[in-house]
C-alpha cells in the first residue's frame, strides 16, 4: 500500500500486512499517518490525492464561512475516528486554483477521492452522524 507522508509528502510503500498508522517515513523519519486533517496547498494537493492508496476526504473551506467554522471540529473528530481514511483541508482563499479545478461552487464542500479520482461530494454543513453516514455511502461506491 502506498501512503504519502503527512509531513514531507513523500510516497512510502507499506506492506499490506503492516499497520499504516504506525509506519515511519523513509525520508523524514516522522510518522506517516496523521489522525488530524492535513492542510493541502498547491504544491501538495495532487501528490496527496493521487498517490495515496487509502481514500482521502478533503474539506474545502474558507475563514469567512460560518458553516465551515462550525463543521471544522466535527471534521477533526470524525478524522480521529476513521483510521482507514485520510482527511485533508483546503483553504479556498489561499489555494483558489485547486478549488476552481475541482469545481467547488459552495462552502463547505467535502470531496471523497480514491486513487486520484473523485468518488463522491457533498456541500453544506454536516453534523457528526450525517458526515459518518456520507462516508459509509462513499466507501460503498468504491467497494461495489
Amino acid at each position: 500500500m502506498n501512503i504519502v507522508c503527512s509531513n514531507c509528502f513523500t510516497t512510502n510503500r507499506i506492506p499490506d500486512n503492516k499497520d499504516h498508522s504506525k509506519g515511519k517515513c523513509g525520508k523524514c523519519q516522522q510518522g506517516l499517518y496523521s489522525s488530524k486533517p492535513i492542510e493541502l496547498t498547491n504544491n501538495t494537493f495532487a501528490a496527496f490525492i493521487e498517490r495515496n492508496d487509502l481514500p482521502v476526504v478533503v474539506d474545502f473551506w474558507a475563514s469567512w464561512c460560518g458553516p465551515c467554522q462550525n463543521m471544522a471540529p466535527i471534521f477533526s473528530k470524525v478524522a480521529q475516528d476513521s483510521p482507514t481514511i485520510l482527511f485533508a483541508k483546503v483553504n479556498t482563499e489561499q489555494v483558489q486554483q485547486i478549488a476552481a479545478n475541482v469545481n467547488i461552487r459552495s462552502l463547505p464542500t467535502l470531496v471523497y477521492f480514491h486513487q486520484g479520482k473523485e468518488v463522491n461530494r457533498i456541500s453544506g454543513g454536516l453534523n457528526e452522524m450525517q458526515m459518518k453516514q456520507w462516508l459509509v455511502q462513499s466507501l460503498q461506491k468504491i467497494t461495489n
